[in-house]
């Protein structure tokens, strides 16, 4: 089989993380763009990107494309389409389109097209809440076709049952890892740790385990599946994690949240959490290394005025107790950042995250 074009979607402002990740992994990188990174590869590339990339969120394989002026064309060249090397009638469809500098500028009517064609010459039936999704591109009259082939969004690690407020998606909590040069090797603390995402996120990292080891994807419902050769995908030995990762936080019920999730994960033996508030944040013994905390930023969870207090009593403890380790903080309100006197190096590019612009603020070691 000749390799195909494998769109890695990503949340926009984590492209670079991905990237070198990707090519850590020894997929064939080919371009970034926004949003993404796009690779080369066959079935199995597709299968061990959405297996083992933390910081991805769909895996879109592109299955086929051609010129549509108008309708017409688009209706008579989907009927035409293959859709049967790729697709199963017996599993319902999702049709998504979009389109720009076309033509064909109805996205609602190309859609309808698509859903036809499929439904009329392949057999297929048509449903909001299908497992599988076809998306249909059209831009400077070349449509495109892709399918996701991970159904779900890949932060769904299916560990996580306790989330809390506001949680962090597991895929931006890898991307920031990533971005402040997390180590497995180094320990981590996150002083406002929730539901434990950093904490479990550095734990899977030095374990070794693959992030999506425990759900199911939309590949696996599609003709090119091939069950023996899925399974011969043989995940690494989990390794013995040399460090200890931690987590704390005013919250009981934060506390036997994260607890539990890091059982789920397989996770507990090199995860920690107490609970203390931000005035009793300690360092654990041993070696210095990463901070990382996602704090409120008063868009979800109270009001401005009062986190500036919380943010400056956060960088008080950091900077009298924290000496040698690096921090990572994420909030959406720079003004809060720096509440914290901290001193932060020029701060990451903006990332989406649940309608919101979060940013990366990150310091060396302190002194």
């Amino acid at each position: 089989m000749e390799p195909f074009e494998i769109l890695l979607s990503t949340a926009p402002g984590l492209e670079p993380a991905l990237h070198a990740e990707a090519c850590t992994a020894g997929f064939a990188v080919t371009g970034t763009i926004p949003g993404g990174v796009t690779i080369m590869g066959g079935w199995p590339d597709v299968w061990r990107a959405n297996l083992m990339l933390r910081t991805v969120t769909h895996v879109l394989a592109r299955i086929g494309s051609f010129r549509a002026m108008h309708l017409a064309q688009l209706d008579k060249r989907a009927r035409k389409f293959p859709w049967g090397d790729v697709l199963r009638a017996d599993v319902p469809i999702k049709v998504e389109a979009a389109t720009r500098a076309s033509k064909i500028y109805h996205a609602g009517a190309a859609r309808q097209r698509v859903e036809t064609a499929l439904t009329e010459e392949f057999g297929a039936v048509i449903a909001a809440d299908a497992p599988v999704t076809v998306k249909l591109r059209i831009e400077d009259d070349l449509c495109t076709l892709s399918v996701d082939t991970s159904g779900e969004s890949l932060h769904k690690r299916g560990f996580k049952e306790y989330v809390g407020k506001a949680p962090l998606r597991e895929t931006l909590a890898a991307g920031f890892l990533h971005d402040c040069g997390f180590t497995p090797d180094e320990p981590l603390y996150d002083p406002m740790c929730g539901s434990g995402t950093f904490v479990l996120e550095a734990a899977e990292i030095a374990a070794g385990f693959w992030p999506g080891r425990a759900r199911r994807f939309a590949f696996e419902q599609m003709v090119t599946f091939d069950p023996v050769a899925y399974g011969a995908l043989v995940p690494p030995q989990p390794r013995t994690a040399a460090v200890r990762f931690y987590g704390s936080d005013r919250d009981d019920g934060a506390i036997r949240g994260a607890t539990a999730n890091a059982a789920r994960a397989g996770v507990s033996d090199w995860c920690r959490f107490t609970r203390a508030p931000i005035s009793d944040a300690t360092p654990p013994d041993g070696p210095p290394g990463l901070v990382m905390v996602n704090p409120p930023y008063g868009t979800r969870i109270g009001e401005r005025k009062l986190l500036f207090a919380l943010y400056g009593a956060l960088g008080s403890t950091l900077k009298t107790r924290f000496k040698g380790w690096r921090v990572g903080l994420v909030t959406s309100d720079a003004g809060l950042a720096k509440a914290t006197g901290l001193p932060f190096l020029p701060p990451g590019p903006p990332v989406s995250h649940g309608g919101l612009s979060i940013t990366l603020w990150r310091t060396d070691a302190l002194r």
